[in-house]
């Protein structure tokens, strides 16, 4: 069986099933009123799960097969990128960005000195609206697996996992610990320091928030690719 992602010729998007794929609601405007599919066009549909198959638009919610399923495997292995809340849209470039670089897991979590502060219903809108984010950018980018967007968390669940705290300094990001976090413009505290003792360098520039955690993705990603060390 072929293992190859799709190519990024045809539309790509998210369904329930392969076997049976149909369009949900909002990708059937996309495709027909954004995108202005015609008939019979060729686009991919992947269940997000590492299955994907090309198949044919039809102007409706069913679309025709035209090819086999295709497995993906799960990358390996799995990344993990966490990052502290950030001030108004940036969660969402965050969500978007370490999708398109293949991050499996993305974590959001309140740090002591996050000038941000979500009560329980904003939480749960907003991980809502960074599911989304991330469903529109794994289509965008082709991928087979769609990432996991967790709900809002805090150090001590990072502390369980082995995180690895981000710091200014030598490059020190390694595969060898795939799960890392990324705090605050404000800093860390020296209560989540001690949570998190296993530091990495992202290089000798100070980053904002939403810069380390872009880049740590991009790191771990070209590295389980084989472009980098």
């Amino acid at each position: 069986m072929s293992v190859e992602p799709p190519d990024g010729a045809a539309p790509h998007v998210l369904v329930d099933d392969v076997e049976v794929p149909v369009l949900a609601e909002d990708s059937l405007h996309h495709l027909a009123r954004v995108r202005r599919l015609r008939d019979g066009e060729a686009l991919t549909v992947t269940d997000g799960c590492g299955a994907w198959r090309p198949a044919r638009f039809r102007g409706r919610a069913e679309v025709e097969p035209d090819g086999p399923v295709v497995v993906v495997p799960a990358p390996e292995p799995e990344v993990t990128v966490a990052f502290a809340l950030t001030k108004s849209d940036k969660p969402e470039l965050v969500v978007q960005k370490l999708t398109e670089l293949g991050v499996d897991r993305i974590v959001v979590f309140r740090a002591d000195r996050s000038v941000v502060r979500w009560d329980e219903a904003k939480a749960a809108r907003q991980h809502q609206r960074l599911v989304a984010i991330a469903r529109g950018a794994c289509e965008q980018s082709h991928r087979c697996w769609l990432p996991v967007v967790e709900r809002l968390t805090d150090v001590a669940d990072l502390a369980a996992r082995g995180a690895v705290r981000l710091e200014r300094g030598p490059v020190g990001i390694s595969l060898a610990r795939p799960v890392v976090a990324v705090g605050p413009e404000g800093g860390w505290s020296e209560a989540e320091r001690d949570a998190l003792p296993e530091t990495a360098g992202l290089g000798p520039h100070v980053l904002r928030a939403e810069t380390a955690a872009i880049t740590a993705g991009a790191l771990l990603g070209a590295m389980r690719s084989g472009l980098g060390r």
